[in-house]
């Protein structure tokens, strides 16, 4: 089953990244939001067509060995040596890095310099990422190249609406997705629309060469598309518009006749959701929450929340109540994961868990000492046997995600100390749903 990186690559930059991308550029975050939309792609794409195969997979797995991941807003500057020399692998000196940076620039309705900073930002995040999962799956540089040629098929869907890799000027690099329109009849010998028999159903601006083109109507049937030069036709050019108006005319008319009714109130149904949240995530309503740098010991700096697990974990372990605690006072102190989820109903980990999982085991490298617990929670709806089931399987995962010997253990309890009723709402349920981490010792 072939990997998609690209969703590895994406939970680099999520909320917490493109909060502070934006902070640091003086940008709105809608519009580092739609650059970044625009320019993974493109990187993705430069980095599976490049031709030089061999130097890119040294290169990444460099960047990957000194730590880019953990300083991806330190490369806003371009001052990385490593990122540069990795743009010119996969775009070369020339226009294209221009072309890329004016397109995206006026597609996201930010500078120039802001696009560019981003572009060493989105090409950090790809670089470390392949470099990390190359390391950790000992992968030569052939299946690499493998490797990346697979995730072309993932990167039209990327693509945000209206913007295309031809606009890039990268379109002939992934096929037909993005391909130049052929076969398009010289505009000498195209017949003007006013000259099309009025009485023909015509769906699209029709393209009529000497030879008669065969259409297929919604009926399924065919009938020859013929020029007409019969200047009876023209009472339609100035007919169909009149009826429009007046029909136009006549709905706007009933409308404003109309009395004014209480506009309906929008519901929705918070049941309906893709993932499984393991945590409570709080009210439906979007919010923004406060970023920052989190400062490890060795002075490695990862991205968190305010207050978030990773806050939270590295304040408690440099502080007395840590070095004084013993077991029996660590094993009621638990720390709840905020951005790790689930797919619903099953132990699988969306990509944007990805993130705080390698910073949790960031963490554990810089407290060499420190030991944990992993626990997964349930809400009370449902089987019980199958909630407890499914919490000991999700632990499980979350401890081979981490894949350090500082994870001792793993357990599920299922809905043991689930406090909200089963015929309660989803929404107030989602206090039960967690998984959680604690000290040892």
């Amino acid at each position: 089953m072939s990997i998609n990186l690209i969703d590895l690559i994406k939970g680099q930059l999520g909320p917490a990244t493109v909060s502070q991308t934006a902070t640091q550029l003086g940008e709105s975050e809608s519009g580092i939001s739609k650059a970044i939309s625009a320019l993974l792609p493109a990187v993705v794409g430069g980095f599976a067509n490049s031709n030089a195969q061999s130097e890119l997979f040294s290169t990444v797995k460099e960047a990957a060995s000194s730590g880019v991941l953990s300083n991806l807003l330190g490369n806003l500057n371009g001052s990385d040596s490593a990122i540069s020399k990795i743009l010119s692998l996969i775009f070369g000196d020339g226009d294209k890095l221009a072309a890329i940076t004016n397109s995206v620039s006026n597609y996201a309705g930010i500078s120039n310099d802001s696009t560019s900073s981003l572009l060493s930002l989105v090409t950090g995040a790809t670089a470390g990422t392949l470099g990390k999962y190359a390391l950790d799956n000992n992968t030569d540089a052939f299946s690499f190249g493998n490797l990346l040629s697979e995730q072309k098929n993932n990167l039209s869907a990327l693509l945000p609406a209206g913007f295309s890799f031809a606009s890039l000027g990268l379109g002939n690099w992934f096929g037909s997705v993005d391909a130049e329109p052929v076969n398009v009849v010289p505009e000498p010998m195209q017949t003007p629309i006013a000259d099309v028999n009025p009485v023909t159903p015509v769906t699209e601006k029709p393209v009529v060469t000497e030879t008669p083109q065969v259409e297929v109507t919604r009926s399924g049937t065919t009938h020859d598309i013929v020029g007409n030069n019969d200047s009876g036709g023209s009472i339609w050019k100035w007919l169909l518009p009149l009826l429009l108006l007046l029909l136009l005319g006549w709905f706007f008319w009933k409308q404003c006749d109309k009395k004014a009714e209480p506009a309906p109130v929008a519901m929705t149904d918070s049941t309906t959701v893709v993932t499984d949240s393991t945590n409570a995530v709080g009210d439906t309503v979007s919010t923004t929450r406060e970023t920052l740098v989190v400062t490890l010991p060795s002075g490695k700096t990862l991205q968190a929340y305010k207050g978030g697990i990773e806050d939270q974990i590295v304040t408690f372990l440099k502080s007395d109540e840590y070095k004084n605690s013993t077991e029996a006072q660590l094993k009621d102190k638990w720390f709840n994961f905020d951005n790790l989820n689930f797919e619903f109903g099953k132990a699988v980990l969306t990509p944007e868990s990805q993130v705080q999982l390698d910073n949790l085991k960031m963490i554990l490298a810089e407290f060499p000492d420190a030991k944990i617990k992993i626990g997964a929670y349930t809400d009370k709806k449902g089987d019980e046997a199958v909630n407890l089931k499914l919490s000991g399987e999700r632990a499980g995962v979350v401890k081979s995600a981490i894949n350090s010997k500082q994870v001792l253990e793993a357990e599920g309890y299922g809905s043991k100390f689930a406090k909200v009723p089963a015929e309660a709402s989803d929404k107030e349920r989602e206090s039960d749903r967690k998984t959680a981490v604690r000290f040892t010792k």
